[in-house]
């Protein structure tokens, strides 16, 4: 054994000794370490490069545990999401390893006999480097087609087929993904009472999929809006192979160009709320708000959070925030809710779907998983090892209740605070229907 192993066995040891881990270690040269309190091991946390260890922990935020990973500085041979709980022990430890002088002593020798190599290896996908105002619409557009203006064969292979990217509706633990995404389609339409010919805005439409089922099954007339250009293109062809044209239109387009005297019956946005920033929230509701009828709904669903002060004003040390999601904000819900209220709109109905998120999340992993070899044809491996980790460690983030997700319906009441929702929520769940049976689309991945 040479000096470099015995050390970061060493340091392996002193951290974690005391964790009741699902994984062990294989180093570099097939040494490895075992937790002493490991019993059901799911997992081997592989470490390729030598040095990884001291530069991780040296300064532990996420952004260099997330890089070592997608550069393969660390990999993960198993279950992917056994690994996370590590996260939660080593925060509460590393205030006694950080007073233990064997600690920094193991870090420094490591970073002496180690020359860490460049991380940045091959790859179109480096970290987001966004230019101008935060939350401008020219910044908000590059943020967005980071993201999304990958190739849709890729988010393909891990979406259910109408590529809803969003949480889906669990009815049963025994529901595919497919099944679970129409249920959440359904419950956004019965939510918000859909009638045959009125007229609908879908703020964020991704692929299209609310457009497609709204249109098809309900027969309103219905305009989604996106900032990226490969959604826009799939979404225009699916209208158009479904015959849908006089239902259904998308357009690139920021909810801010849209003008206040369209004249919506109802307001959709399933899953873009993340990006709209907080210095942008009134706006948000203030434009959704204007764009209504009056007696007109608007069912706002997404992620919230509370962000400590570190997460919230030093977000370049995240790996979400660098190589996900770039400029995206989570909030309280009930900061959210203050705001809405604020400009006019009466809170209606508010239900959490913190669970199905975490199913949603599995799934999309799972999915992504196997069909590694045909995503690694459409995208080189550093962005596959991106969504890879990300999605796992959201689908953690949800089951712990770090973040949830909320469906909000929302009423612009008319002057004299009327509206036309009925006393109960008993027909959202009466006979509950079939949605896209006559489609023939291909049920499971």
């Amino acid at each position: 054994m040479d000096d470099v192993s015995k050390i970061t066995l060493d340091l392996l040891d002193l951290m974690f000794r005391d964790f009741e881990s699902q994984f062990d270690f294989r180093l570099w040269n097939g040494e490895q370490y075992i937790p002493p309190l490991m019993k059901d091991r799911k997992a081997t946390v592989v470490i390729n490069n030598p040095a990884v260890l001291a530069c991780v922990f040296a300064f532990p935020v996420d952004l260099k545990l997330g890089e070592a990973f997608i550069y393969k500085d660390i990999d993960v041979e198993g279950d992917i999401f056994s690994i996370f709980p590590a996260e939660a022990y080593l925060t509460k430890r590393y205030k006694h390893l950080v007073a233990n002088p064997k600690f920094w002593f193991y870090l420094a020798k490591l970073m002496r006999l180690c020359r860490r190599d460049s991380k940045y290896i091959s790859s179109f996908r480096g970290p987001a480097v966004l230019k101008g105002r935060r939350h401008s619409i020219e910044r908000d557009k590059a943020a967005v087609s980071y993201h999304y203006n990958l190739p849709s064969e890729f988010y393909s292979l891990y979406l259910d087929p109408l590529m809803n990217y969003s949480c889906a509706y669990f009815r049963s633990f025994e529901d595919d993904l497919y099944t679970a995404q129409l249920n959440k389609l359904e419950l956004i339409c019965r939510k918000l009472r859909l009638k045959e010919g009125e007229r609908v805005l879908d703020i964020g439409c991704g692929w299209g999929g609310f457009v497609l089922y709204a249109a098809k099954n309900y027969r309103v007339k219905v305009l989604g809006i996106t900032l990226a250009e490969n959604q826009v293109e799939y979404a225009k062809r699916k209208i158009k192979e479904m015959g849908l044209e006089r239902f259904a239109e998308v357009r690139l387009q920021d909810y801010r160009e849209l003008e206040d005297g369209e004249g919506f019956d109802k307001i959709v946005s399933i899953g873009m709320f993340e990006h709209v920033g907080k210095s942008m929230l009134k706006t948000y509701f203030k434009k959704a708000y204007q764009l209504l009828k009056p007696k007109g709904l608007f069912l706002n669903h997404g992620i919230a959070a509370k962000w400590g002060f570190f997460r919230t004003h030093l977000r370049r040390f995240f790996f979400v925030e660098r190589y996900v999601f770039p400029d995206g904000h989570l909030l309280p819900i009930n900061y959210t809710l203050k705001v809405a209220e604020d400009v006019g709109f009466e809170v209606r109905d508010v239900e959490s779907l913190r669970e199905h998120y975490a199913l949603t999340l599995r799934h999309w992993v799972n999915n992504l998983s196997k069909n590694k070899e045909k995503a690694l044809k459409v995208v080189d491996e550093v962005t596959y090892r991106v969504w890879y980790l990300y999605m796992a460690g959201a689908s953690y983030g949800f089951e712990i209740n770090q973040q949830s997700v909320f469906q909000v319906l929302l009423a612009k009441n008319d002057k004299n605070g009327k509206n036309d929702l009925p006393l109960t929520r008993e027909d959202i769940y009466s006979s509950w229907g079939q949605g896209w049976g006559d489609l023939n689309m291909e049920k499971k991945r």
